[in-house]
């Protein structure tokens, strides 16, 4: 049984927006989810959690928050808003409550992508030569989209910091890209064994939801499932 009257809320990460998910949403509403992929500022980390927790409102819950990228440190933080119900991580930062972003980073090696970046107006760009380390299985095409539609994070994003992990006391699922030149995939493999046992390799660049949306898609059903079968047992 889906989650037919539950959401499914989005999260991108940096050098990303909402449009990445766009393989996911008419599947997932053609199955009776409702879905919103929020957009916000990439100014500070307050923003964007406060951004997503007011996206929240805009659906009936319960909610599964699914975050791509630092959208993972987003719902970690978002999550333990009470009408979130099952988080699920698509190459995902995921960082405990003495980490940032950064810090988790600093722990692996540094990514290809890394060689590609320019600081200008106190954000940082990705350069046109670094979209092949970011979305570098998808064609030519997707790939020229990917990085025109791209934006950029202010400088100190990832040094931001806020209280509190919902992995600890909600459901997660996490992907692992296994060929992930952005996020590296052994921190992602961390991060997830560290929120639980539910979780999937792909062979897949940083954007798994794009390159592979059907498995991606699967592991949204099966945290969509999970709530829909807690609700049926409270009811029971």
């Amino acid at each position: 049984m889906r989650c037919l009257h539950g959401a499914c809320e989005r999260r991108y990460g940096i050098w990303a927006d909402g449009s990445c998910f766009q393989k996911l949403i008419p599947t997932l509403r053609s199955e009776g989810h409702q879905v919103i992929a929020a957009q916000y500022g990439l100014d500070t980390l307050k923003g964007d959690v406060e951004a997503t927790i007011r996206t929240i409102g805009r659906v009936s819950g319960p909610v599964v928050l699914v975050g791509h990228s630092y959208g993972g440190t987003v719902i970690t933080r978002a999550g333990l808003d009470s009408r979130v119900a099952a988080l699920v991580y698509i190459a995902a930062l995921g960082p405990d409550e003495t980490e940032t972003s950064q810090g988790q980073q600093d722990k692996f090696p540094k990514t290809d992508v890394f060689k590609y970046v320019e600081v200008a107006d106190g954000r940082v760009w990705m350069k046109p030569e670094g979209v092949s380390c970011f979305a570098g299985d998808l064609t030519a095409d997707e790939q020229e989209i990917v990085w025109s539609t791209h934006f950029a994070p202010a400088l100190d994003l990832f040094t931001q910091k806020l209280d509190g992990v919902a992995w600890r006391s909600k459901p997660s699922w996490s992907i692992v890209a296994t060929q992930d030149r952005t996020v590296h995939p052994d921190l992602e493999r961390f991060a997830a064994k560290r929120m639980g046992p539910k979780t999937v390799e792909i062979g897949s660049s940083h954007v798994a939801m794009m390159s592979n949306p059907r498995l991606v898609l699967e592991v949204i059903r099966s945290a969509a499932d999970a709530v829909t079968d807690v609700r049926a047992s409270k009811r029971a």
